[in-house]
């Protein structure tokens, strides 16, 4: 189906007799979460999704989410906090990511995830055989599947259980506002090509970023114009061409989750795990080019900048092994991502390097400091070896609409519009101005905060227009 063109209309001309309370754009992490809980509060909400099944990015994704003080947080024995936790995402942001958003992240999804755990069965396990860049404690969350589509597949069901209305192939395209920038409805259209409209009371925007649109990337990413994009074909800037059309301001637009470890041919993600345990990256000239432990997401520009614009991982017979507890990584190694070499020459052979190159790259694999990267080694790596050759690769955007601490859209003078709101992939997140803002979870973290928050808010705009 063609995307059509976003628009906003007068909210005179709206003719729809179906009304529901609240509106939800988009069906991924953040759209179902925001259902969930508007279920939770007594409230009703229709889900638009404009593909024949709830995924979006969050499919797409590794799944694992960042979170504080939660009860499988406790019930495995991890110390964390809040504090400790927006401190992590500032630190890796460079002090730029919107103060009152790292706050109410960090605040809010613990809970989310709590609620979702509560309330509708989502099994959360932390993974805590390892810290991704930049996390002071282990926090990541995941359900047992350990993937995206597992998460997607676990919140479609409790969404179902929960009597939540999803209408799938369902291509919002229009929003109808009055003239006080107040949505009163929406537009979307069926796979007929027909248009159907509903009247709301609120809408949350919980559609996509930009990734998708390679104009977009071009003028606001150029760094990441000729990169694969792994990520959704919804990413399309449809929230940031409707809220410009309602003035709502725009932040954050230099920065995306960019990944330095993109099989190709396969096209598959493989964990960054590998990585942080020992794993190093090294170029068709058999040279490592940066400490790999600082991030996937700025991983993704140093490895397009090497020769062809693509490195290897190389790792060895523990880490191999280690890896295989990632149903992703499994799925990789099973379509020939994974390619062997029983000693450096053979290694060098499959890289087409010189081996003395590469033997000199090798040895300084060593325990303790690398002087050359600064990057601290536990161990040394010993054959055989193993490599996987990857590329860098965008994979959503994490700038957009400008919103406050309650998922409000804003206006160019910072006053919120009457009964917008926005998160995950539409507004902006908490990752600063640049792809080096990039925490591990980020984008999963804006979706689920986002959309809990979202959803609390929507919930009181109807109390207060209740006449």
């Amino acid at each position: 189906m063609s995307a059509p063109l976003p628009l906003v209309c007068p909210a005179h001309a709206l003719q729809a007799e179906d009304h529901t309370p609240v509106v939800i754009v988009g069906a991924g992490a953040c759209g179902l979460t925001a259902a969930l809980a508007l279920t939770r509060l007594g409230v009703d909400c229709v889900v638009l999704e404009r593909d024949a099944f709830a995924a979006g990015s969050t499919a797409l994704s590794s799944g694992f989410i960042p979170a504080p003080g939660t009860q499988a947080q406790q019930a495995q024995g991890i110390t964390d906090s809040v504090d400790l936790f927006a401190a992590d995402i500032q630190a890796k942001a460079h002090g730029l990511a919107a103060p009152d958003l790292v706050q109410a992240y960090a605040q809010h999804i613990g809970p989310a995830l709590d609620a979702l755990a509560i309330h509708h069965g989502l099994p959360w396990q932390v993974l805590d055989n390892f810290l991704y860049p930049g996390h002071s404690a282990h926090r990541m969350h995941a359900v047992p599947e350990k993937t995206g589509a597992g998460l997607m597949s676990r919140l479609q069901a409790a969404a179902d259980a929960a009597g939540v209305v999803v209408l799938t192939q369902a291509q919002v395209n229009e929003l109808w506002a009055d003239d006080g920038q107040r949505i009163r409805g929406v537009g979307f259209v069926r796979p007929d090509g027909q248009t159907e409209r509903i009247r709301c009371d609120a809408v949350i925007l919980a559609c996509n970023g930009f990734g998708g649109a390679a104009a977009m990337v071009k003028q606001m990413l150029p760094e990441m114009a000729e990169a694969t994009y792994a990520g959704h074909v919804g990413n399309d800037g449809s929230a940031i061409a409707w809220g410009q059309q309602l003035g709502a301001r725009l932040a954050d637009l230099g920065a995306y989750q960019g990944h330095g470890s993109w099989a190709v041919p396969q096209g598959a993600l493989i964990s960054w795990a590998l990585m942080m345990e020992g794993g190093v990256q090294i170029n068709a000239q058999g040279q490592r080019f940066h400490d790999e432990t600082q991030g996937y997401s700025e991983a993704a520009v140093h490895v397009l900048a090497q020769p062809g614009g693509v490195a290897w991982n190389v790792f060895d017979d523990p880490l191999l092994a280690f890896a295989q507890d990632f149903p992703d990584f499994v799925t990789a190694q099973g379509a020939g991502a994974v390619q062997h070499a029983t000693d450096v020459a053979a290694l060098a052979q499959l890289i087409g390097c010189l081996p003395e190159d590469l033997q000199a790259t090798l040895n300084a694999v060593q325990t303790g400091t690398d002087p050359a990267t600064g990057r601290r080694f536990k161990r040394a790596l010993q054959a055989p070896f193993h490599a996987i050759k990857v590329t860098g690769a965008l994979f959503h955007t994490q700038g957009g609409l400008d919103i406050d601490a309650q998922a409000r859209v804003l206006r160019q003078d910072g006053t919120p519009l009457p009964n917008l709101l926005a998160a995950g992939g539409a507004a902006r997140g908490v990752s600063g101005q640049a792809v080096w803002g990039y925490l591990s979870g980020n984008g999963l973290l804006s979706a689920i905060a986002g959309g809990h928050i979202a959803a609390h808010t929507a919930q009181q705009f109807l109390k207060d227009s209740a006449p």
